[in-house]
């Protein structure tokens, strides 16, 4: 191992790199049971060339584990086989197993993760993340730089931090993440001491007997039942007692606070859980009257299909709304059904589909693209 980043050229190169070793007397140092870390990319992807920096970055901090570059397009039986959907995306393999995936340009969490899984004793989280925020931030490289050889070469690392550290960083991220799918487990979420039916003080009991008034369907979490979740919302929310209400993930206040509110009224404009995802979607497709769903932004595409439709519309100087389905999972899963359409992109005009990628490139060679658009 020498700290590179290769690019990786087939299935089976990926295979011998990958695949547990059974040479006798191969030593663990060198053995291919270490981490291997491969980045899928798109050359149209701006967010994959600043993380190619990041990637060299590590591969350097980190030369007991291989570092490979995949063309998620063209190297498909190899995105196919790890469910590759949109870029930049990462995999992290022991043994030849998939231990971890890592979807989005999100430098400090790649650096993390490659701490967690790393067979070295010492890893440079703390620079490998400034070195992310400054690859971000800096100039853009051009994809001709990146690939004008298959081995890129990475900087040497300048210091580092104990695996205790970095097991601590990690716990703490790790918390932080199932604090916050607990907050997002219902619409609205009250973290109360006891339940609903047998609130254990009398904050919550008002609490409590406030939204059954107001008809609030809500989910609700017994901080007693659970210590690590009781101190680490108060530090999450930065609200130092219970109950502590949540609507939509964000956090509404206390006892006063839903008390006031209840006075004024307006309880009643929250949403329930029996709001209709129907309901939602219509006002989202109507909110524009030529509405593209899609996988990332107009500016930074996520896959190549939702790409090529935004730069048909461009091309066409049609004035078009998005939104990015990857950030929403209740959206990207219940469009699939309003529309009885399984895939993205997705282009809407005046709130009726007009269909994916090839329909939107087919209408666009046809010149039926502009003329119904601007219809």
């Amino acid at each position: 191992m020498t700290g590179f980043v290769k690019n990786l050229g087939s299935k089976l190169e990926l295979v011998s790199k990958a695949a547990p070793s059974s040479s006798p007397g191969m030593s663990s140092s060198s053995s291919s049971s270490s981490l291997v870390v491969l980045h899928f990319w798109a050359s149209w992807c701006e967010p994959c060339k600043a993380m190619d920096l990041v990637f060299a970055q590590l591969a350097a901090d980190t030369p007991h584990a291989q570092f490979f570059r995949v063309e998620a397009e063209e190297q498909l039986e190899i995105s196919e086989e790890y469910e590759v959907t949109a870029v930049p995306f990462f995999v992290f393999l022991k043994d030849g197993v998939v231990v971890d995936k890592l979807q989005g340009a999100n430098a400090p969490e790649l650096a993390n993760k490659v701490s967690k899984w790393s067979t070295i004793n010492a890893v440079t989280v703390p620079m490998a993340a400034a070195a992310a925020a400054a690859a971000v931030a800096g100039p853009p490289t051009t994809q001709e730089d990146i690939t004008k050889q298959s081995v890129v070469p990475a900087a040497p690392p300048t210091q580092s931090c104990s695996i205790q550290q970095i097991e601590k960083q990690q716990s703490e991220t790790d918390h932080n993440k199932e604090l916050a799918q607990l907050i997002n487990q219902s619409p609205i979420m009250l973290f109360i001491k006891g339940n609903p039916k047998d609130p254990c003080c009398g904050f919550s009991r008002k609490v409590v007997d406030v939204l059954n008034a107001e008809g609030v369907k809500f989910g609700s979490f017994d901080v007693l039942s659970d210590d690590a979740v009781r101190q680490g919302l108060k530090e999450f929310s930065n609200w130092p007692t219970f109950p502590q209400l949540y609507v939509q993930g964000e956090l509404l206040g206390g006892c006063d606070i839903v008390s006031e509110m209840h006075q004024s009224g307006e309880l009643k404009e929250l949403p329930t859980k029996e709001e209709e995802i129907d309901h939602r979607l219509k006002k989202l497709i109507h909110s524009s009257q030529t509405m593209l769903f899609m996988k990332g932004t107009p500016d930074e595409p996520r896959c190549g299909f939702s790409n090529k439709v935004v730069s048909a519309l461009k091309e066409e100087g049609v004035e078009f709304s998005s939104f990015d389905i990857l950030t929403d999972e209740e959206v990207r899963q219940g469009l699939k059904i309003y529309s009885n359409w399984p895939t993205y992109p997705q282009l809407y005009h005046k709130g009726e589909l007009l269909g994916g990628c090839d329909i939107v490139l087919e209408m666009k060679e046809s010149g039926e693209l502009r003329s119904t658009l601007e219809g």
